[in-house]
C-alpha cells in the first residue's frame, strides 16, 4: 500500500526568460504540484553553469542599485568587479572602471583608455586627434612616424618628401638632403663665377697701355663670356669709362689694358696708379 501526502498550498512552477520546464519530456509553461503527482519534472536554463563551464550571457541590463553575481564577478550599473576573461572582441562605448585584472585575447575597441598611471592615446575613426591642449605645448615622437596621407603645416599642404634629383615634383613636395646637394652641385660653376671679384694693380707699358699679371675668369657655358664690362679700372682713383678702354688676354699671365687716350683727353705715365677690379680668375 502507498501513502500519498497532499499539501494544502501547492508548489507552482512557471517558466521564464532563459528557463524551460518539462514533465516527463512534455514542455509546459506553468503547473502546480500538491504532492499527488509523482512525475519527473525538469528545469533547464539552456547551458551548463558549473564553476569550470563557459557561461554565455545575452543582454544584461542593470539599473542604479541593482547588481548581479556570477561566480567571483559582480555586475552592477556601470561597473564590473572581479577577474574578467574575454575570449572574443571587447567593444567599450562608454567609460569603464575596473579594479581587478582583465585578460583580453581579442580586440579592445574604445574611445579612450586609462591603464594604471599611463594614458593611452586613441586615434578615432572620425574627426580630429589633437595633441596637447594649447598651441604652445610641444609634442615629441621618440620612434618612427609613418604618415600615409598628406601633412598640413601652417596651412600649407605637403604631399610627400621626394628624392627626385630632377626636381620634377609638385609644389607640395619637400626634397631630401641628397636632392639639395645634387642640385646645388649643378649650379656651382655659375655660382662660383658670379662670386669672383678680385683686385689687381697694373704696370706701365706706354702712355696708353697698362699690363696686369692676371687672367680673366672663364664664364660657364650657361652665362655670357667675360668682357671689359665685367671690370672697373681706376687711374689715380678716377673711374675710367668702359667705352674708352679695351682689354686683351695676351697670355696666361698677362692681361693688357688699352686706353683710348683721345676719348679720355689724357695719357698715363709710369707714376700713375692703375687699379683693376672685377672678374679676374684669382
Amino acid at each position: 500500500m502507498s501513502i500519498i501526502f497532499k499539501v494544502n498550498k501547492p508548489l507552482t512552477l512557471k517558466s521564464g526568460t532563459g528557463v524551460t520546464l518539462d514533465r516527463n519530456g512534455v514542455v509546459f509553461t506553468e503547473k502546480s504540484f500538491d504532492g499527488e503527482d509523482n512525475a519527473d519534472t525538469t528545469l533547464s536554463i539552456g547551458q551548463a553553469v558549473g564553476t569550470t563551464d563557459s557561461v554565455v550571457f545575452q543582454s544584461v541590463t542593470l539599473t542604479d542599485g541593482d547588481s548581479l553575481n556570477v561566480g567571483n564577478i559582480t555586475f552592477s550599473d556601470g561597473k564590473i568587479s572581479g577577474d574578467v576573461r574575454f575570449l572574443q572582441d571587447l567593444s567599450i562605448t562608454e567609460n569603464m572602471f575596473h579594479t581587478g585584472s582583465i585578460l583580453v585575447n581579442g580586440t579592445i575597441t574604445s574611445g579612450s583608455g586609462l591603464f594604471g598611471s599611463r594614458t593611452q592615446t586613441i586615434t578615432h575613426n572620425t574627426g580630429s586627434t589633437i595633441f596637447g591642449n594649447i598651441i604652445s605645448q610641444k609634442q615629441f615622437f621618440t620612434g618612427s612616424l609613418d604618415v600615409t596621407g598628406s601633412i598640413l603645416l601652417n596651412n600649407y599642404k605637403i604631399d610627400e618628401i621626394s628624392n627626385d634629383t630632377n626636381l620634377t615634383e609638385s609644389i607640395n613636395t619637400l626634397v631630401t638632403e641628397n636632392v639639395a646637394k645634387t642640385f646645388l652641385a649643378t649650379i656651382k660653376p655659375d655660382r662660383d663665377y658670379l662670386r669672383k671679384s678680385f683686385v689687381h694693380t697694373g704696370s706701365f707699358v706706354n702712355s696708353a697701355t697698362s699690363s696686369f699679371n692676371a687672367i680673366t675668369a672663364s664664364a660657364p657655358t650657361s652665362l655670357g663670356s667675360t668682357t671689359e664690362n665685367d671690370f672697373m679700372f681706376f687711374i689715380n682713383g678716377m673711374l675710367v669709362e668702359n667705352d674708352a678702354l679695351t682689354i686683351e688676354q695676351k697670355s696666361l699671365t698677362n692681361l693688357e689694358l688699352r686706353l683710348d687716350t683721345d676719348s679720355l683727353g689724357y695719357t698715363i705715365s709710369a707714376l700713375d696708379e692703375i687699379i683693376g677690379f672685377g672678374k679676374f680668375n684669382n
